[in-house]
């Protein structure tokens, strides 16, 4: 059985850590007859590639010069937001929101908020994969979830220890999917075989740094099939 990726709304550009420009993750999508490419670099508040205020008009100008010159492809501007605040509020506001389609968010390391102590301290237990930030590493997602219209939670689980149901019900509940990452190793199998038992939805991203890396879905599957999800609840892969 075969399948293909109907769409990939997480790519990362030069506004971020990507290595490529917008045109270029274009143009690989075009390549990969992708019907949909989203450009998600890093939320403002990532201290070392996140991407820069004044820069989400820059990249929406960008957005709307290619629409005409690619009109096979449906072209999106996203946000990688950062997950951090106690308060749920993410690293993106309605400033940088009204230039953006849809907005993404996942805990990173690298972004301090509302409580820098207290997340420098997370990080490092994080970083250390103690079992003890599982309860505010947990919160901070749900809070976030609850407080923000998230269209993709990227790579839940990653980088910490979270407690994934209660997180996969929140995503079921709020219309949020769950990224199955080619990038990272989250979802990983076992987590995907609990988030199934709940109504939560997938989503498969490249999180392309590099634009050959668009597009890129089959390891992200295979780890889906080992889990024993079904396909059919992956919303951008088709079976050809």
């Amino acid at each position: 059985m075969k399948y293909r990726m109907i769409y990939d709304l997480h790519t990362h550009t030069v506004f971020s850590h990507g290595k490529g420009t917008i045109e270029d993750n274009v143009k690989a999508a075009v390549e990969k007859g992708l019907e949909t490419i989203g450009i998600a670099d890093h939320g403002p508040g990532h201290l070392t590639y996140g991407v820069k205020r004044e820069n989400f008009p820059v990249m929406r100008k960008e957005v709307e010069r290619l629409k005409p010159l690619y009109p096979q492809i449906q072209l999106k501007l996203c946000v990688e937001a950062n997950i951090m605040n106690p308060s749920g509020r993410l690293d993106t506001g309605k400033e940088e929101e009204r230039w953006l389609d849809a907005v993404l968010a996942g805990y990173h390391y690298g972004i301090f908020g509302e409580a820098p102590v207290r997340a420098l301290f997370l990080h490092g237990g994080n970083l250390l994969r103690l079992g003890a930030c599982k309860k505010a590493n947990t919160e901070r997602v749900l809070k976030a979830l609850y407080e923000n219209k998230i269209e993709i939670l990227t790579h839940p689980g990653d980088k910490g220890v979270f407690d994934i149901e209660p997180i996969a019900r929140a995503c079921a509940e709020r219309g949020t999917l769950m990224e199955i990452s080619t990038w990272h190793k989250a979802l990983t199998v076992e987590d995907i075989r609990i988030c199934a038992k709940t109504q939560a939805e997938f989503v498969i991203s490249s999180d392309a740094h590099t634009p050959e890396r668009v597009g890129t879905f089959e390891e992200g599957l295979a780890r889906a099939l080992e889990a024993g999800l079904d396909p059919a609840r992956i919303v951008n892969i088709r079976e050809i």
